[in-house]
């Protein structure tokens, strides 16, 4: 064999070694889809749903009226993530609250606008007497030792379902601002068994 063939069948074994590494990688690289469509990659975009991992989660035990649910919400993702709302079967009225602070310098509860964002990497704190889980109009009790299953709504649609133990307490009285809750007088409101 001469000098010139073995130079070729070295190239063409290289030309083919680099073929099945480009075809190799097509797989972990931008996917090309129809014209006019954005390219795609294999792997998942991260969402919301996957990123937050709830802890120490807990409910205030109550006879009926009002009540607050508790935790923490950990966003171990690497996007900003935003809860929008938040659900469960024992409440048709669930709502977001955070605290202000009133012109006269009284601190009071009120729905949250927009949700609670939670920054990559950040823990969000629920809290009695600061941001919390309002639930309202509940109609059977709810006693120390149940369990109650949420759900909560994402700003990317996405969900996530954490249970949360019923627990007495008492303590952190707070009064309700009546801002976004209309046909509800919360200001100055006494909420019997809302005692965060």
């Amino acid at each position: 064999m001469t000098i010139k063939n073995i130079t070729t069948t070295r190239f063409a074994r290289l030309g083919a070694i680099v073929a099945v590494g480009a075809l190799a990688l097509t797989g972990c690289t931008v996917v090309a889809n129809e014209p006019g469509m954005e390219p795609s990659t294999t792997a998942a975009a991260s969402v919301a749903g996957d990123a937050v991992v709830v802890h120490d989660a807990w409910i205030k035990a109550v006879e009926s009226g009002m009540t607050g649910a508790f935790g923490e919400l950990e966003n171990t993702g690497t996007s900003d993530v935003t809860v929008v709302s938040v659900a469960t079967e024992i409440s048709h009225l669930v709502e977001l609250h955070e605290t202000v602070e009133t012109e006269t310098g009284e601190m009071k509860m009120r729905q949250v606008e927009g949700g609670f964002d939670i920054a990559a990497g950040d823990t969000l704190l629920l809290e009695p007497g600061a941001n919390h889980i309002m639930l309202m109009d509940i109609e059977s009790p709810l006693v120390a030792g149940n369990v109650v299953t949420f759900t909560v709504t994402f700003s990317d649609d996405s969900t996530l379902e954490f249970d949360a133990p019923v627990k007495d307490y008492t303590g952190a009285n707070e009064t309700y601002d009546d801002l976004g809750h209309e046909g509800m007088d919360h200001e100055g409101a006494d909420h019997e068994g809302m005692d965060h």
